[in-house]
């Protein structure tokens, strides 16, 4: 028989994924600020045509920018944190799923464990 078990990828920083990573931060921060001022011209561009009512507009412009703004303090939050950090430490990067065969005889404990992959550079350095 065949279970779905959840299985945590580990990522062991490095210069070079703590680079990276920076760079997946700034550019998310930097795409979340784009995104931000693009809906901000589209809002004053749409409250000068008067189409549309105003009010439950801007109501859903003002979520919209809310999101934004979240969504950029998170990647200010994610720096700051990987800048404390210190090479050699290890990230949870994420979950994922696996099949998992158990048996008659198996052992339960030691099937159920949740297992982890520790990457290094990309390349799995330990299965535990």
């Amino acid at each position: 028989m065949q279970l779905i078990q959840t299985v945590i990828v580990k990522q062991i920083l490095t210069e070079k994924s703590k680079q990276a990573l920076l760079e997946k931060y700034f550019a998310g921060k930097l795409q979340m600020q784009k995104e931000y001022e693009q809906l901000l011209f589209e809002l004053k561009k749409l409250e000068k045509a008067k189409k549309y009512q105003t009010s439950a507009l801007k109501k859903h412009f003002e979520k919209e920018l809310q999101i934004r703004h979240d969504k950029e303090k998170l990647y200010d939050f994610q720096i700051e944190q990987l800048h404390m950090l210190s090479i050699g430490s290890e990230l949870k990067e994420k979950e994922m799923k696996a099949l998992v065969e158990v048996k008659v005889g198996d052992e339960w404990d030691e099937k159920i464990a949740q297992p982890t992959i520790v990457i290094k550079d990309g390349i799995i350095e330990e299965i535990r």
